[in-house]
């Protein structure tokens, strides 16, 4: 998409979030759409929006909700009330939330609809996730937990062996992330975890995935998000004169060859053959992102990042751009990267904080941003924030970034 400015300053892709909501974190023992429906009634009445007066849904989907799940859209659309709206299920894993947020604006931008609720929410099960039921054996990620024993925290644990091999990573670098994130979650009242830890609580807690601790990996959660898209002139019509915009939704894959295994990839290494593209798949999520924004990473003043480990903040560091390859854990110590620092990242607490509710954390990564940029997030606010991205990855090769402005 091309962008242009209007005489306001105001890229022509842009769009406005009217509303931001969030059903708190934790283990509720209900079901999905309980949760993104107290979300999406949060989110109407953040932005003063009448429920009537949305003329699209577009529902992240949960593949542990049964089918309702699997028209998340539509079973939203029911809980609320049915009024006629259009109505979108998407699903792509970890970035089910951002591919939703991506049809939301592409439908206000051709003009489908001036007002577009997105939601998502997740009743996830205890333990890690394992694949959805039944036998395929032509499903990656069913090979890699058959064949393999790969389970997310496996890789986890490997991804950060491989940073220690390569960077000289530490388990003290990696217990700083959570020291970091475990500082701010306990401020925010839609977390999970609200209690600060010590790097030696960190260190003292069970290994999982060798070198990673308990403390070093996510939980898997309940939870919900949502947000209230526009138009500009919506917004403006309805009094917001000045609203947090997205300005870009990245969802871009991988180029080929992959010489970094992403789950659920099980495969040599091609680039014994082939050269290998200039930049990793990560890179190029935040890249295409900075593009269509028409920043950098020298303008952001915050980033969210999908810190399923503490080992995995480190890599989005190097990834957004903010350093160069192997230079995170010093960005880290430096201070960077905390409130304060140049470039705070997960100021909502990240997963760390909250744990995992799939279809919903995409979209409550803007929620934070939304809440940052308008200045309104209370004990956690980074100052001055005006630019923001998130960084987010879903299993075959869905990219997930979004970048917020005000």
């Amino acid at each position: 998409m091309e962008l242009a400015a209007d005489g306001g300053g105001v890229m022509t892709g842009d769009v406005a979030v009217l509303g931001a909501g969030m059903h708190p974190w934790g283990k509720w023992g209900r079901g999905f759409v309980e949760y993104g429906a107290a979300a999406a009634r949060a989110a109407l009445a953040d932005a003063g929006v009448d429920w009537r007066d949305v003329g699209s849904v577009v529902g992240a989907d949960t593949v542990r909700g049964g089918y309702p799940g699997y028209v998340a859209g539509a079973s939203y659309a029911r809980a609320l009330g049915w009024q006629g709206a259009r109505v979108t299920s998407v699903y792509a894993a970890c970035a089910s939330g951002a591919q939703a947020i991506a049809a939301a604006r592409a439908q206000i931008l051709a003009g489908l609809a001036d007002v577009v609720l997105v939601v998502g929410a997740d009743a996830a099960p205890k333990g890690f996730f394992r694949p959805a039921g039944g036998d395929r054996p032509d499903d990656p990620d069913w090979l890699r937990f058959w064949l393999l024993g790969a389970t997310n925290p496996a890789y986890f644990g490997l991804y950060a062996r491989r940073r220690m091999a390569v960077h000289g990573d530490t388990p003290e670098d990696f217990a700083l992330v959570k020291v970091k994130n475990a500082a701010m979650g306990a401020l925010n009242p839609y977390a999970r975890y609200r209690r600060r830890v010590t790097a030696e609580e960190v260190a003292a807690s069970a290994v999982v995935a060798d070198p990673l601790r308990l403390l070093d990996i996510c939980a898997t959660s309940d939870g919900g998000a949502a947000l209230v898209l526009s138009s500009m002139e919506f917004a403006r019509r309805h009094g917001a004169a000045r609203p947090v915009r997205i300005r870009a939704v990245s969802t871009v894959t991988p180029r080929f060859p992959n010489p970094v295994l992403d789950l659920p990839d099980i495969a040599t290494d091609p680039a014994v053959a082939v050269e290998p593209p200039e930049e990793t798949f990560r890179a190029s999520i935040a890249r295409a992102a900075y593009e269509e924004a028409g920043l950098g990473p020298g303008d952001l003043d915050l980033a969210e990042v999908y810190d399923l480990s503490t080992a995995l903040e480190l890599q989005w560091y190097e990834d957004l751009g903010l350093c160069g390859a192997g230079e995170a854990a010093k960005l880290l110590r430096e201070g960077t990267t905390a409130p304060g620092g140049r470039t705070p990242v997960n100021a909502s607490g990240g997963l760390a904080s909250f744990g995992e509710a799939v279809p919903a954390q995409a979209v409550a990564q803007v929620c934070e941003l939304t809440w940052q940029l308008r200045g309104a997030a209370g004990e956690r606010q980074i100052e001055g924030a005006r630019v923001g991205i998130t960084a987010n990855q879903g299993l075959f090769g869905h990219g997930s970034s979004v970048v917020a402005v005000r």
